[in-house]
């Protein structure tokens, strides 16, 4: 009698979940997700030059996207103009730095408000480094210290995390950034992601 290929699937099905459900990019694709169907509890601040808050907003249901109205042409995606949605509401911004950052997300500014000087005699064979840390990225995250810069250099803000990953959005000279399960989404700013042992 043949036995039943159902009860394997099934195991082999729920195994793959609670793998990837440990993983950074499907953590990633869940947070763009919940964004877009329910929206995330964010707060919303602009800064000028010299890393003053000129305004915040926060929301309950916040989605961020690029508004293609603004694109050149259909062939090209190159709008920097930004579409926040708020509830049922809406603001465009374009030009001056923001961040938007997910509830529970802390900026430690003043705990790393400093010049970072490090030096690392360690050997390394560089593509080996460079393969665990692509690996990282994608599954763990890592213990990283993220510095936000105005676009003239001036500090403003800092966060750090355990498992952290950068990834690229649609939106032109932005990144965003999954820390410890919470979204970053950084515009039109210099930043530096250290490795926190970096800095002890």
């Amino acid at each position: 009698m043949k036995q039943s290929k159902k009860p394997f699937l099934l195991v082999l099905l729920v195994g793959a979940v609670f793998t990837l459900s440990g993983c950074q990019d499907v953590r990633m694709w869940f947070k763009g997700f919940e964004q877009s169907f329910k929206g995330l509890e964010m707060t919303i601040r602009t800064y000028d030059e010299e890393s003053q808050v000129m305004d915040e907003i926060s929301g309950k249901s916040i989605m961020i996207e690029r508004d293609s109205e603004f694109d050149s042409d259909e062939e090209r995606a190159d709008s920097s103009v930004i579409r926040v949605t708020i509830g049922s509401k809406e603001l465009h911004h374009v030009g001056s730095s923001m961040v938007i950052e997910e509830q529970g997300l802390e900026n430690i500014f003043d705990d790393y408000a400093k010049t970072v000087d490090y030096q690392n005699i360690e050997r390394g064979i560089p593509v080996l480094n460079a393969m665990v840390n692509q690996y990282k990225q994608s599954f763990t995250g890592k213990k990283k210290v993220v510095l936000i810069r105005s676009q003239n250099g001036t500090p403003l803000a800092t966060y750090a995390g355990n498992k952290v990953s950068l990834y690229k959005t649609d939106v032109p000279k932005s990144t965003g950034l999954l820390i410890d399960g919470r979204y970053l989404f950084v515009y039109r700013c210099d930043y530096t992601v250290y490795d926190t042992d970096l800095f002890f």
